[in-house]
């Protein structure tokens, strides 16, 4: 399940950057927050973080939802 594919496009700045937050089950019952992030037009990096429960998936995937707003990260335009 996508949480969030998020854009930062700045032509002033050369910024033109992408993050992805996943969330997906475990053979073990745990949840993983996926980030994917990089420049567009890049394969970019991946970070996998395990949590035990969904409500704390969600809680830490939120957290980075809005960090990245307030640097200025936005929805990708489809």
């Amino acid at each position: 399940m996508v949480l969030a594919h998020l854009h930062r496009i700045d032509p002033n700045a050369n910024m033109a950057r992408f993050y992805c937050i996943d969330l997906a089950p475990t053979l073990f019952g745990d949840v993983t927050v996926l980030r994917h992030w990089g420049r567009l037009g890049t394969q970019g990096r991946t970070h996998l973080e395990t949590w035990p429960s969904t409500g704390e998936a969600k809680a830490s995937a939120n957290r980075t939802l809005q960090q990245k707003s307030r640097r200025g990260y936005r929805p990708a335009e489809r």
